[in-house]
């Protein structure tokens, strides 16, 4: 029972969570909520079908799969720095039984589970926009848990690094938004040049935009096999990189 330690990391921070349950949930899903509203409800009015789809159905999926991305990193970072540098709660859990890979393994876990959370409330959320998945869309489950998997590890990694909360704000300006930008929410990839179609599918967050818009609208045979092979690289590397530089930064 050992292997299953980092459960008891996730449940600690699960139940400090619901304490702040209504503020956390705003501020990680405020931005996307706004997105949907302003650019898929209004600006979407004027924009022609892309894909055989209006603009606010293209771009709803790649919403959820953002919010995912925010709510997981902004988790490993914030949430994280916060519990090892200000609170010592990671020098506290490492007095007990749980070892460093332990410890980090629940924060990943814990960060992709609020990813995940994120993401199935927004999910819930666009039929109010008129906009009905097909059934399909539970599959969209285990890629969003996966996607959180890649982003609170990224996140953890932003943690094990930083020497102060502004550290942060390269991992934002440099990463999480340029990924938002440009991993196909908002256009479509497949018109643009060789190159730059490429780049975009190698970025982390493309994959998970490009399965969830095909199992929202009930296309799984589109799945490119690519994807979901890109979304298991990342996580795995970024996995092993964030327990290597956490045991660094923690037995100094």
């Amino acid at each position: 029972m050992k292997s299953l330690l980092f459960t008891k990391v996730w449940l600690r921070n699960f139940w400090v969570w619901k304490k702040h349950i209504q503020a956390s949930l705003i501020g990680n899903l405020g931005q996307p909520f706004l997105f949907l509203l302003a650019m898929g409800y209004g600006l979407g009015r004027n924009v022609p079908e892309i894909e055989g789809m209006t603009y606010l159905q293209f771009i709803a999926p790649g919403l959820i799969a953002s919010s995912v991305m925010y709510s997981a990193a902004f988790e490993a970072t914030y949430g994280s720095y916060t519990r090892l540098s200000t609170q010592k709660t990671f020098h506290a859990i490492l007095m007990t039984p749980v070892n460093v890979l332990d410890l980090t393994l629940g924060e990943i876990v814990w960060g992709a589970t609020k990813g995940l959370i994120s993401g199935l409330i927004m999910l819930m959320a666009i039929p109010l926009f008129g906009i009905i998945p097909s059934w399909w869309t539970i599959f969209i489950v285990p890629v969003l848990f996966l996607e959180g998997i890649i982003f609170s590890s990224t996140g953890l990694i932003m943690t094990a690094l930083a020497t102060n909360y502004e550290f942060f704000n390269y991992f934002t300006s440099l990463l999480i938004t340029p990924l938002f930008l440009f991993s196909g929410i908002f256009f479509p990839v497949e018109t643009l040049g060789m190159w730059a179609k490429l780049v975009i599918k190698l970025l982390p967050l493309s994959g998970a935009v490009e399965i969830s818009r095909k199992l929202c609208y009930g296309s799984p045979n589109l799945i490119k096999i690519s994807d979901i092979i890109v979304l298991s690289t990342y996580s795995l590397a970024s996995i092993i990189i964030a327990a290597k530089l956490m045991k660094k930064r923690l037995i100094q």
